[in-house]
Formats: structure tokens, C-alpha cells, sequence
């Protein structure tokens, strides 16, 4: 070979060294798949292959497991938390099968410029609870406020993916998709929806939505799909398929109507990859939910359940966990003695995961949905050692869940705390009722309802965030007549969600500061008017402040009482100015002195009424 085309060949090898160099970089919290190819035959991949890596990189060194996608094809999702060199090597179960195990790669992290974390907050690493350990943040450090909506069928079919997208100033309307819908919330400040992966059980069948087996097994309580009646007059299920028609588990051969939960269907799942990609691509931080608990009698009767359930768990895990989510183990909005396990059936099964599988790998919080508190379901820490986020939700709906997340708040050591089910605008139901009160749908009286849960809840120590719900929470979609629940368009529109983004702008209006709050509604004097109802959502005031004294933020519902305010620096100067949670706007800040108890009075409500005719929230502030 002459010299010429020795140093063509050689300028092109070196070109290709660079170029597989370049190529192997990624950027930290970005997503990398790694594709492994099994070389035998199983009976079923699902349950007989358990593949993983072990993933080494700067300050990181922890085992990363994946999951079957059809075929003979085995995914692990990773990322890198920190720049540099990152190294893994593929194991599994089977040892012999050289398709998966003792496979090396490596690639280069690198960090994202401040521009790009603008972009996409996601790219500031995933979320985590804040160093005191009543909030959350992203892994740089910047606090992150949860900022939720309620879509707890959009994983499926009734909020199709087009893989188009969504029209400027878009208008929910029949027809919606799911980016018409992720550009709309985004445009209102949200940051996050709660989705449920699947509903194994449902179908639009000849049952009704609610039903047992010959057994006495009950399959499901699902939600209606209204005005498809069967036989006894009552309604079927909504169906939950995805948008090519797949069910996310083989029906089973030996029983009637039950999901197959040792053969899961990798086709639905790549339906829902798409959407939680879109949801990251667009800085959304999605609370995803494992299944609802109507399916878990019959997959308790009818299989391992503890095994089989840590296994469908590790799915979850290993097929979202390079997402940037809140993994909630369990939808567990009820436990009737029918339609569900107890809650200590299911820490029993997500303790045993825990052990097999270990956590998150990657630190996102582990939550669940819950009906009441999480603490009085499961306990706190050793109880239940796999829950490192407390919620509350669905019941109640009025002043006593102040009292629930409270609780939460003063727990030790400290977890985030959050409302994950508060007050529903537009639903018809007895749990929805404040003081029995039920206004029409996305009226002013409805709309307060709402914003006095955010608020109210934020306020007694759910700094986490806040997730807001509608009456479509199930999504009555396209083809579809409404019935008990609207259309999920027509929700979408309702007033309160509006009213989220100003919460949000409220609370970070200094910062990072709001992590150091602490609970003072003790301060206030009266804390609640004279016969405000413990049911109810009126005349309570809430406050927290820092253990400085120099910030406190505060809420005054309807009907709230003038208070005089407690706990502040002696004869210190402050500056209080009101806010307005209808629309976001401040009013002028104003001089303010303690006296030598350090106790001060705040100027009157801006509507110059006492009681209050409407609800405010207010900053009080040192002056410097």
C-alpha cells in the first residue's frame, strides 16, 4: 500500500475513533438504553429472565435492572446523576444465555449549559427530597413545586398519542389528544399529571362495572361507561386499552375475566413510553401509579401475589425509572373489604419488592395515592421502609385533612408530604361535599372549593406541592357520552385549574425559602371564626414561618377572621402585603411593626370586610 492511501486509511480510522467517541457522550439525567438480545428460548421472558447491569460512574455504583420488550429483546434504561466516564456490564438469572450477560460499554457525561436546564427543568437532575426533608428539589439543588393534574386513565387510549403537535392556543375540545392536552396544562404552570399505568381487569363487556367471579372474587369497580347497560340494567366498565387496541397483560385461560399477571403484554407498555417521554421532554415530573387496587382480589386469589406483584412493580421501575417521576406503588383511593386488598396486604408485597429489588435506583421518591393518610394506612419509616414520600387524599375533603397533613409534617425524621386527592370541581359525590354543601360545576362556589384545598393543604405542610382534580379524573373521552362525569374537555376548562399556577407563583415568590417553613397556625389568634365548621372550607386561617422569624406566608379563607399574629421578632419592622389567589396579582407591601411580645395586626382585607367575603393570601416579610 503507498503512502497516500496509508494516510487516507489512517485519517479515516482516526476519524472514526472521534467520531464513536462523540458519539458515546450523553448528557447527564439523559436517558440511554442499552439492548440486550438473549440467545435461548423461554417459556416466558417475563418470568423466567431477570436481566440487569451494574452501572459504575462518578459517585455511583449500583445495580440497574431491565425488562423484557418482546421477542427476545431485553432493555435497561439508565442514566448518568454526575459528568464523567460511566462504565456498566450485563448480568441476569441465567448465566448460560451469552446473549445477556458479561456485555461492557462505557460513555462520557456531560453536564447541560444553565440555558438548557431553562428549557427543560428535568435536565437539573431528578427530584428528591430537600435537605430538611419536608420538600422536594432537583439533584442541582433547585427547588422543585409540584404543580399536578388528575388524568388517571391517560395512559390509555382515552387521551390518544398522535405524535403531532398541538396547535397554538389550543382549546380543549372534543377530539383532544394527549399533546393537546400536556400544551395546555403547560401553558397554565403545570408540571406534573397523575396517571395510573393500567387497568388490567377493565373492559366494556357484558359485565357491569362492578363484579365477582362464580368464585365470589370481585374482578373490578371500575368506572362507568355511561349508558352502555348490560343485562341487569346496570353499566360496564370504561375499557382501558391502549390506542392500537392492546391490553397490558394476557387474559388469563383458567379464569374469566382476570388478567394473566404472569404474562405482561410489552405492546401497551411501548404505548405509554411515548407519553412519558413527551411528559419529560416537556419538564413534566409525572406521578406514575402501578394499577388500581379493584384489580388486586383476583390477582391475590389467583396468583403469587407478593411475587407476581414485586415483579409487575420492577417492571415499572426498570421500564420508567430513567424518567424523572414520583412512583406511587399503589392506587389505593378505597379499601373496601371487596374491592381491594388491605393496606397491609399491599406493604406486605411492596416491602417484599423492596428486598428483592431494592429502591428507585436512581432516588426518585416512592409514594402511594392513598384514601385518608399514608401514615395511618402504612405507618412511617421501618413500618413500611420502601414509602420515602407521605401523602393524603380523597377523604376527607374538608379542614380535618389540615389536620392529617400535620401529622405528616411533624413526623421524624422528616419525609415530603402532599395532597394527592383534594377537593374535586364539578363531581357530584358524598365524599365531595364540604359541610354537605354541593355547588353546581365550575361555579365561583365550586372554583373556592378547590383553591381553599390547595391553599389549605400547602399551608399545613404539604410543601411538596399540590395535585388538582376535576370531576373527568376517569376521562370520558371522544365517542363517548358524559353521564355522572363530564367530558374530560369540558373539565380541562373549569376555572380552578387556572387558579394552580398562581398558588405556585405565591409560594416560590422567594425562592427556596418556603422549604424552611414550619407550622405556626398556632399563632394566629383566632385561627378559626366563630362557628366555622370543622367540615367545611370556611372562616379557617393558616400559616407557616421560618424559624428565623424573617417570612411567613399565610391563607385566610372565606369568612376568615381579622387575626392578630403571635410569634414574630420583638419590636421588629416588617412588611405585609396581600395577594390575590383568584388572579395572582399583589397588592402594595406595607409597614408593619411587632410589638414587644412580638405580636402584630394586619391591615384590613383588601374586600374591607370582617369576616373576609372572599379568600387571600398574604407574605409577611422583615424589612432590611
Amino acid at each position: 500500500m503507498n503512502t497516500k492511501y496509508q494516510n487516507l486509511l489512517a485519517c479515516y480510522i482516526i476519524f472514526l475513533l472521534v467520531s464513536t467517541s462523540f458519539a458515546s457522550d450523553i448528557h447527564v439525567w439523559q436517558m440511554k438504553q442499552v439492548t440486550l438480545k438473549a440467545e435461548k428460548e423461554y417459556g416466558n421472558c417475563y418470568t423466567d429472565v431477570t436481566c440487569w447491569v451494574e452501572l459504575k460512574g462518578m459517585n455511583f455504583s449500583k445495580r440497574i435492572y431491565g425488562f423484557w420488550d418482546g421477542g427476545n429483546a431485553f432493555v435497561v434504561r439508565l442514566v448518568a446523576t454526575e459528568p464523567g466516564q460511566w462504565q456498566w456490564t450485563s448480568s441476569s438469572n441465567q448465566p448460560d444465555d451469552k446473549g445477556l450477560n458479561n456485555h461492557t460499554g462505557e460513555f462520557n457525561a456531560i453536564d447541560w449549559t444553565e440555558e438548557e436546564k431553562l428549557q427543560n427543568p428535568n435536565r437539573r437532575g431528578f427530584v428528591r427530597p430537600s435537605a430538611n426533608g419536608h420538600a422536594l428539589q432537583y439533584a442541582d439543588g433547585a427547588p422543585f413545586f409540584l404543580v399536578g393534574d388528575t388524568w388517571l386513565a391517560g395512559a390509555t387510549w382515552r387521551l390518544p398519542f398522535r405524535g403531532v403537535t398541538s396547535s397554538k392556543n389550543y382549546v380543549p375540545g372534543p377530539g383532544i389528544g394527549f399533546e393537546d392536552a400536556v400544551a395546555y396544562r403547560k401553558g397554565q404552570g403545570f408540571n406534573s399529571v397523575s396517571m395510573i399505568a393500567c387497568f388490567p381487569n377493565w373492559e366494556s363487556d357484558c359485565h357491569a362495572n362492578t363484579y365477582a367471579d362464580s368464585k365470589g372474587i370481585y374482578l373490578r369497580n371500575a368506572w362507568e361507561k355511561f349508558d352502555y347497560l348490560v343485562e341487569d340494567g346496570k353499566m360496564t366498565a370504561k375499557n382501558m386499552r391502549d390506542e392500537y387496541g392492546n391490553k397490558p397483560f394476557k387474559m388469563s385461560p383458567k379464569h374469566e375475566g382476570v388478567a394473566d399477571f404472569d404474562h405482561i403484554n410489552p405492546e401497551y407498555f411501548k404505548s405509554l413510553d411515548k407519553k412519558m417521554q413527551y411528559l419529560s421532554d416537556r419538564g413534566f415530573v409525572p406521578l406514575l401509579e402501578t394499577v388500581r387496587r379493584d384489580n388486586c382480589p383476583a390477582w391475590k386469589a389467583y396468583f403469587d401475589f407478593n411475587e407476581s406483584y414485586a415483579r409487575y412493580v420492577q417492571y415499572l421501575i426498570s421500564r420508567y425509572g430513567a424518567y424523572n417521576i414520583i412512583f406511587s406503588g399503589i392506587h389505593l383511593d378505597w379499601i373496601p373489604k371487596e374491592y381491594s386488598l388491605t393496606a397491609d396486604e399491599f406493604n406486605e408485597a411492596l416491602t417484599y419488592h423492596l428486598k428483592k429489588y431494592g429502591p428507585l435506583p436512581f432516588g426518585q421518591p416512592h409514594t402511594t395515592l392513598i384514601n385518608n393518610s399514608t401514615y395511618t394506612q402504612f405507618g412511617h419509616n421501618q413500618d413500611c421502609p420502601w414509602l420515602t414520600m407521605h401523602s393524603v387524599g380523597n377523604k376527607p375533603r374538608d379542614h380535618s385533612v389540615s389536620k392529617a397533613i400535620e401529622i405528616l409534617f411533624k413526623l421524624k425524621p422528616p419525609y415530603p408530604a402532599i395532597n394527592f386527592e383534594p377537593y374535586y370541581t364539578g363531581w357530584n359525590h358524598e365524599i365531595n361535599m364540604p359541610n354537605g354543601e354541593r355547588p353546581p360545576a365550575d361555579s365561583p362556589r365550586d372554583n373556592y372549593f378547590s383553591r381553599a384545598q390547595m391553599y389549605g393543604s400547602v399551608f399545613s405542610g404539604g410543601l411538596s406541592g399540590h395535585v388538582h382534580g376535576t370531576s373527568a379524573y376517569d376521562i370520558t373521552s371522544t365517542g363517548e357520552p358524559a353521564g355522572a362525569r363530564p367530558h374530560f374537555w369540558d373539565a380541562l376548562n373549569f376555572e380552578s385549574g387556572r387558579y394552580m399556577q398562581h398558588l405556585a407563583a405565591f409560594i416560590l415568590s422567594e425562592g427556596d425559602k418556603y422549604q424552611r417553613l414550619q407550622l405556626s397556625s398556632q399563632n394566629i389568634h383566632p385561627r378559626k371564626a366563630p362557628n366555622s365548621p370543622e367540615r367545611g372550607l370556611d372562616g379557617w386561617s393558616f400559616m407557616m414561618s421560618t424559624v428565623e422569624k424573617d417570612l411567613a406566608l399565610l391563607y385566610f379563607e372565606n369568612q376568615a377572621a381579622l387575626p392578630t399574629l403571635s410569634g414574630f421578632k420583638t419590636n421588629t419592622s416588617y412588611r405585609f402585603q396581600w395577594f390575590n389567589p383568584r388572579n395572582g396579582q399583589w397588592k402594595e407591601s406595607i409597614a408593619i411593626k411587632t410589638d414587644e411580645k412580638g405580636i402584630l395586626t394586619p391591615p384590613e382585607f383588601p374586600d374591607g370586610q370582617n369576616p373576609s367575603t372572599i379568600d387571600w393570601a398574604a407574605k409577611i416579610r422583615e424589612s432590611r
